[in-house]
């Protein structure tokens, strides 16, 4: 697994001039840049593509008025996205509409790249994930995945990303608490019922047809058991001291749109269970929210030496 966190940029510019300076932007900071058909775009934004921001050019419509409705259209549909504008000749959103310049967080052009690194920096990789927790959270959800099953299917986990969407992917998804003394949020887990129950029916066979109860069953012991592991490994004993400050979570289920009242960007892995045999996957979305506290300067593993683990009973000397 690579080091880079990625995160996928969806690129709305036609311009032929720039498109290589935006490719090439893309390519060497860690953006994974998207293109979509123009008729094809807001059934794209409504659905659970994972993104990171929107790179957009003052000249995608075919007029200036088309241009500002399309924009208008995209912060309606996913305002909690980063709308960079490209601009021809200034880099400013001053003379813009009042209207508009609420829907862009920012403006640049093209012969200054650099100033887009800057606003990439603040809107996707504010955060900084240590590698070595990013490497173990897969380790330990890949390993609980597997060891769901009396035969190991096909584990594949794609390279983690960062996101700033809020889109639930499928129908069903569990969250647990996360919290220590360097960090508090969320761990999200998000799947389709379905290939669950498929996959229960293949590895898990009995007298009972496995419904909805055993897949939410499913979910909830694998979150559990990647929670605890999470917990030993990185937590330990320790807990934040003083009063603990909480925030609502919104959940709308006609958008399938969920919020943890921050705008931070978000920890994201995919793992694909496949059983080679009938073809069958089953993919699910794991996302780490540290809404409440991320202090990544204190983290550590945590380690313990034999003493420690005979001392407190959970080795015995032979």
């Amino acid at each position: 697994m690579t080091d880079k966190l990625l995160s996928k940029v969806l690129v709305l510019d036609n311009s032929p001039e720039y498109a290589d300076t935006i490719k090439h932007f893309c390519d060497e900071n860690n953006l994974a840049g998207l293109k979509v058909q123009k008729n094809n775009l807001m059934s794209v934004l409504r659905s659970n593509i994972d993104l990171g921001a929107i790179l957009y050019s003052e000249n995608y419509g075919d007029t200036p008025e088309e241009n500002a409705e399309i924009a208008m259209m995209i912060h309606s549909v996913r305002g909690e996205l980063p709308l960079i504008l490209r601009r021809e000749k200034t880099a400013t959103l001053d003379d813009l509409p009042e209207e508009l310049r609420r829907v862009f967080c920012a403006a640049y052009v093209a012969s200054d790249m650099p100033a887009l690194r800057s606003v990439i920096d603040e809107y996707i990789f504010c955060l900084v994930y240590p590698n070595a927790l990013v490497r173990g959270i897969s380790e330990i959800t890949g390993s609980v995945l597997t060891s769901q099953f009396k035969i190991n299917p096909t584990m594949l986990t794609e390279a983690p990303y960062i996101v700033r969407d809020r889109i639930i992917f499928g129908e069903v998804f569990s969250l647990i608490p996360l919290e220590s003394s360097w960090c508090r949020g969320y761990m999200m887990l998000q799947t389709e019922e379905q290939p669950i129950l498929d996959f229960l029916e293949l590895y898990r066979p009995s007298a009972e047809v496995a419904d909805f109860r055993a897949a939410n069953s499913f979910l909830g012991e694998v979150t559990n058991l990647i929670w605890g592991s999470f917990k030993n490994r990185y937590i330990g004993d320790a807990s934040s001291a003083g009063s603990k400050i909480q925030v609502p979570l919104i959940v709308n289920h006609k958008h399938k749109y969920i919020s943890f009242g921050t705008d931070n960007p978000q920890l994201c892995f995919i793992y694909t269970l496949v059983d080679e045999a009938s073809g069958r996957t089953v993919k699910l979305y794991q996302r780490f929210i540290f809404n409440l506290n991320w202090s990544p300067e204190d983290y550590k593993e945590m380690t313990c030496d034999v003493d420690e683990l005979v001392d407190s009973g959970e080795l015995e000397l032979f």
